[in-house]
């Protein structure tokens, strides 16, 4: 029996396993993103994140995509959130237990082996029995130490599935670990966007209450000389209050999101960053890449982790299947038993046995037939999830290119009308402060400025934001990566 376990274990190896083996999907045969050509995104000169961006089909990603914004302040913070986010190391260890449970189903493959000692002390009852012992002493010791091998042939390939299913378990685990990775630099990098646009806005509401409370001033004074009256001075009052009223909502907006990066970055609210971003810590990228959409199901974490649950349920059918075939067992335990440990090895002690079985299942009230049923369901789902999540990231790949476009546009207007807002209020208020207009006319000059002030700093943040999220939707460039995500957070893993 033991001599013949590398024999049964070859065969065993290399059988024929029942059920579907997986075939990757396809990639879809789509050409591009939009129906028409893209066109770049305009330049707008001469205002910060107004440059120029191009679109470069079919150039590739690099693995540290957020480089590209070429701010040192940006990289630092990412180094250090990748370092010591909990939901990434948490994610590395869901990978490594993924992994040993692969390695534990392996174990199937192998003959089980196991010893025992077993030792008593025993009366025969003489009355009825003969007395068990060759010396015929009533009383006697048994000690019986004994070897068990048993081993399930895997000849329709039921743990070859199940261990195609955990692998394939184990490389969603993957993918999921390379999502939660992109995901956390996004927020980084969105995170830091947003802090600089709160700021660029806390400082254009700022500018325009300064500048409120001059036309104060200004009013007062003519107010006293009694060009202007009392009526104009209260309106002032209000709009001045008015903006003021704006800032402590942004201020808060900031505060909180400071304390959404300090935790990105696995830091306390109460353990500050020294990082403080504004508009000009970004330069925009001028060359984006853009994967082709035949690359774009390689490069996507979430849709890699489809295709391995896709993968998993294929296998799953697999073992189904398999259940409803006969069973092989093989079993033998050799040993030996004396009266005294001083005679265990002597002739005569020793035994062995060895047993073959077969069972086939006959009827389980349909049960195993109704759980294949199942796994071919549980195919079909994963099948329709799969492609739910490629159209997804298509999706997200579109719009974010709509996105790009409608961001430079939208810069382009609010600078224009930031110009024409400035030069407008510049002349009313030298017209009110000579007299030849009523303060009216200023307010409405005020609050064009204002608020084109305000759009023009949150479409800068835009360009940026959502050329991050170009990145993003792409997926991140992790195939480039010298050392890949492992479990362990920095050890290599194949990646492909």
């Amino acid at each position: 029996m033991i001599y013949r376990t590398p024999v049964l274990l070859a065969l065993t190896l290399s059988a024929c396993a029942v059920g579907p083996d997986f075939k990757k999907p396809a990639a879809p045969d789509v050409a591009g993103y939009t129906p028409e050509p893209l066109r770049p995104p305009v330049a707008t000169p001469g205002v910060s994140q107004g440059g120029p961006q191009r679109f470069a089909s079919g150039a590739d990603l690099p693995a540290e995509w957020w480089t590209a914004f070429n701010s040192p302040v940006l990289n630092d913070l990412v180094q250090r959130s990748l370092k010591a986010n909990p939901n990434l190391t948490a994610a590395q260890a869901a990978l490594r237990q993924a992994r040993e449970l692969v390695a534990a189903q392996r174990g199937a493959y192998y003959p089980q082996v196991s010893a025992g000692i077993t030792a008593s002390r025993n009366l025969t009852p003489v009355a009825a029995l003969s007395p068990a012992s060759a010396s015929g002493n009533p009383y006697y010791s048994l000690i019986t130490p004994q070897l068990n091998v048993s081993f399930v042939p895997d000849v329709f390939g039921a743990n070859q599935r199940a261990v195609e299913s955990l692998q394939a378990q184990a490389e969603s685990q993957r993918f999921q670990l390379e999502a939660t990775n992109l995901t956390l630099t996004s927020n980084v990098v969105n995170g830091a966007v947003q802090e600089a646009s709160l700021r660029g806005q806390i400082q254009a509401t700022e500018e325009t209450i300064k500048a409120e409370r001059d036309l104060l001033a200004i009013l007062r004074k003519q107010l006293a000389a009694g060009q202007a009256s009392g009526a104009d001075v209260a309106a002032q009052e209000a709009t001045l209050a008015q903006a003021e009223q704006t800032l402590p909502p942004l201020r808060k907006q900031l505060a909180q999101q400071r304390d959404a990066l300090i935790a990105l970055a696995g830091q306390f609210p109460n353990q500050d960053l020294d990082a403080k971003f504004n508009l000009l810590n970004f330069a925009l990228p001028a060359d984006l890449p853009l994967s082709l959409p035949s690359r774009l199901v390689e490069q996507r974490p979430d849709i890699r982790q489809a295709e391995e649950n896709l993968h998993a349920a294929s296998a799953n059918i697999g073992q189904a299947v398999a259940a409803r075939i006969p069973q092989i067992t093989l079993s033998g335990n050799v040993g030996t038993s004396s009266n005294t440990f001083s005679q265990l090895f002597t002739p005569g002690t020793n035994f062995w046995t060895l047993s073959g079985g077969v069972t086939q299942p006959i009827f389980e009230g349909f049960t195993l037939l109704h759980k294949e049923r199942a796994a071919r369901a549980a195919f079909d789902q994963a099948a329709a999830q799969y492609q739910a999540t490629v159209l997804t990231a298509f999706q997200n790949v579109a719009d974010t290119l709509r996105a790009l476009q409608a961001d430079a546009d939208a810069l382009k207007a609010a600078t224009d009308s930031v110009r024409a807002a400035s030069r407008s209020l510049e002349i009313v208020r030298k017209q009110l402060s000579l007299g030849q207009i009523p303060y009216t006319g200023v307010l409405q000059a005020e609050y064009t400025y204002q608020q084109a002030l305000l759009s023009q700093v949150q479409a800068q943040a835009n360009r940026l934001s959502d050329t991050a999220t170009l990145f993003q939707a792409l997926g991140g460039g992790w195939w480039n990566r010298a050392v890949a995500n492992d479990a362990s957070g920095n050890g290599p893993s194949t990646s492909g």
